[in-house]
């Protein structure tokens, strides 16, 4: 892609990297303004619906929408990958050998699977957390015979949600918990996840030996020393982030997701404005999810939309009602929380639960599509204490 150079007198230049639910809200939202030039920049294609990826590897859904659904008219669209952010020259440097320049710059890369340092397990177990990585495990368990044993290590939402959807399909499912399920949900919560995984044939395993210590072909190792025999390894432990701020020289938290204020800017450089999972708030990021990146992306937005007006920028300001999580197709589960994350005893399972679940995967596609359409029409629940947290937080010393 050739580079940009040509700017229009007082029309500032916003540059958003990074696709997902975060980055196409802000793009959407900061058409607020008119005078502003957006370009979206993002690797692919299309929009990838991460939340539905366990249903492409069986087949339910195929887990994109076209941006022309979800994507506002007169935003750029540069499918292309942001190799390096030059926050001195303004410019983010593409993989294709051109670059963009910006006035200001939304950083919402999102997150993507932590890099697994068992033994074997890169080389033999198969991710799921983006589009690439269910392509080929999507083969793979086609390519097992249906009576093949397959071994999902991790019991988090993404680990529930995979096992459940193979297991319904009546493929043989074993879930390595790593010490517990469901480690976010409610005792009650887990109770009901485990009689679901039950009903499904799922063998669990979880309790101190549950642990991972290596990964072979055919074969799961425990700390036990039990041996798990798996066709195909799916892992859905952790979760990490892509490294371009540390490859751009950014202030970082520890797993590398983009230091910022209250108002999402960067604590290195005013002109660069976090969103979604790849953002830490006062070190103090959020829970990675759809459900706090759609918001982020909006308040980001906000925050450039107010240094270009030359206002004061609000801090972030936005609460969780807790989890929806898939459990095939006919069942689900809703863990209710407080407005600050922690969960309450309360749930809701079975097949409301699973309407409920798709209703919100439909719903985060209509807030984007309708963003897209009237910019400013997105709203989002407010609150969740996040100032007594902060204020809780030990001064560096």
């Amino acid at each position: 892609m050739n580079e940009k150079n040509t700017k229009v007198a007082n029309v500032a230049n916003v540059v958003v990297v990074g696709g997902g639910y975060a980055g196409v809200l802000a793009a959407n939202h900061l058409r607020l303004d008119d005078s502003i030039d957006i370009t979206l920049i993002n690797p692919r294609p299309s929009f990838v619906e991460r939340i539905r990826l366990h249903q492409f590897v069986t087949g339910s859904d195929d887990a994109v929408v076209d941006y022309g659904t979800v994507l506002g008219e007169g935003i750029n669209l540069a499918v292309d990958s942001a190799t390096r952010i030059d926050t001195s020259a303004r410019r983010v440097e593409l993989a294709s050998g051109g670059s963009i320049g910006y006035d200001y710059l939304i950083y919402a890369v999102g997150s993507t699977g932590a890099a697994p340092t068992v033994p074997g397990a890169a080389e033999y177990a198969y991710p799921i957390s983006e589009y690439e990585h269910a392509e080929p495990l999507r083969a793979a368990v086609a390519a097992s015979g249906a009576d093949a044993p397959l071994c999902v290590v991790g019991a988090g939402p993404t680990g529930l949600e995979m096992a459940a959807e193979l297991a319904e399909e009546g493929r043989r499912v074993t879930l390595i918990c790593g010490t517990v399920m469901g480690p976010y949900l409610s005792t009650r919560a887990r109770r009901a996840a485990a009689k679901r995984m039950a009903k499904l044939g799922v063998t669990v395993i979880d309790g101190p030996g549950a642990v991972v210590t290596e990964v072979l072909r055919d074969t799961v190792v425990l700390a036990d020393d039990r041996r798990v025999a798996a066709a195909v390894t799916i892992w859905t432990a952790g979760f990490g982030v892509p490294d371009l701020a540390v490859r751009s020289g950014l202030s970082t938290d520890s797993i590398g997701r983009l230091l910022t204020d209250e108002t999402l800017t960067s604590v290195d450089d005013p002109r660069v404005v976090g969103a979604g999972d790849a953002t830490a708030p006062s070190d103090l990021p959020l829970r990675m999810s759809c459900q706090a990146a759609i918001p982020l992306g909006a308040q980001a937005a906000n925050t450039v939309l107010s240094r270009i007006a030359g206002t004061p920028p609000k801090p972030l300001n936005q609460a969780f009602t807790g989890q929806c999580i898939s459990l095939g197709r006919s069942a689900g589960l809703i863990q209710i929380a407080h407005l600050d994350d922690t969960v309450t005893p309360l749930y809701l399972g079975g097949r409301a639960a699973a309407s409920i679940k798709e209703a919100v995967c439909k719903g985060t596609i209509s807030f984007l599509s309708r963003e897209a359409r009237k910019p400013g029409s997105y709203f989002w629940l407010k609150g969740g204490k996040r100032q007594q947290k902060l204020a809780a937080q030990p001064v560096p010393s």
